[in-house]
């Protein structure tokens, strides 16, 4: 008999634990909220019933702005909040911004990606920030140069789009679309050729490119699943599951940015020192 009450001990106390847990998040979850207050956005369950659309959450979310353009998801915390009015949206960017933080649960959800710069900070840092893209983007030079590289790559994409209908092959848009984005993103900021629409030669392997492209898409998914994976601390910690798939991929990414850099800036101190001009990745 003490045995089997010994197993049975084993075997109730991880349930119990879990139970005692799932109650306490669903009390965090419902207590406090306004639920039935009128001037709040009508509810449209928790964040945990993303969940249950992860793998097409986007389609999901449009389908369920289509019937209600501005609604709330409950979590532990707070609510969050989906809008796709433009009254909200000009609200909340423009209008009214600096009433409006990233705030320290989004920040800490966020920085293994994409650490202090201007997706993540707010007040200050951010100011800072846009003060210094601002400067640079304004110059009539590199907004030349970028206005090129965009149609020079929307050209391509044009092209490639047109022949995929053409042969009447299935294609992810998505990638497609990712691919064009870097292309032109990295020839803005590092006045590299990805090549990520062709299978032209680079400066970075085709394979190296591949695993580049791979693992940004999966570091964004990873941190995107951390708004609904209450464990992901513990799991960080622990390096397992999908925190030590976006530890990887993380490295990945800055191993790549990394050889990028150094290789843009051998390049570009030659020119640098024969016509004495600082780039804005050198500097």
């Amino acid at each position: 008999m003490e045995i089997l009450f010994t197993i049975l001990i084993i075997i109730s106390t991880p349930l119990i634990i879990l139970l005692i847990a799932s109650l306490y998040v669903i009390l965090q979850i419902f207590t406090g909220k306004s639920i039935k207050d009128p001037t709040y956005p009508p509810i449209n369950g928790t964040v945990f019933h993303q969940l249950l659309y992860f793998t097409r959450l986007y389609d999901y979310q449009t389908q369920v702005a289509r019937k209600i353009p501005t609604y709330r998801l409950l979590g532990p915390h707070q609510s969050e909040i989906y809008t796709t009015n433009p009254q909200n949206i000009e609200h909340v960017l423009k209008t009214k911004f600096d009433k409006y933080a990233k705030g320290t649960s989004n920040q800490e959800l966020v920085e293994d990606l994409f650490g202090h710069g201007i997706f993540a900070v707010d007040g200050k840092q951010w100011k800072q920030q846009r003060k210094l893209a601002s400067f640079e983007f304004s110059t009539r030079v590199l907004r030349d140069f970028s206005c090129v590289v965009f149609r020079r790559n929307a050209s391509k994409l044009v092209r490639l789009l047109s022949e995929l209908a053409d042969l009447g092959r299935v294609f992810d848009m998505q990638d497609i679309m990712m691919r064009c984005t870097l292309d032109s993103i990295f020839k803005v900021g590092f006045g590299v050729e990805l090549n990520c629409l062709n299978n032209s030669s680079s400066p970075s392997s085709s394979e190296e490119r591949s695993d580049f492209m791979k693992a940004f898409d999966d570091a964004n998914e990873m941190v995107y699943w951390r708004y609904v994976d209450p464990f992901w601390k513990l799991k960080k910690l622990l390096n397992v599951g999908s925190e030590a798939s976006l530890k990887r991929s993380i490295r990945i990414i800055d191993e790549f940015v990394h050889k990028l850099v150094i290789t843009s800036k051998k390049e570009l101190l030659p020119l640098q020192r024969a016509c004495g001009v600082a780039s804005v990745l050198v500097a």
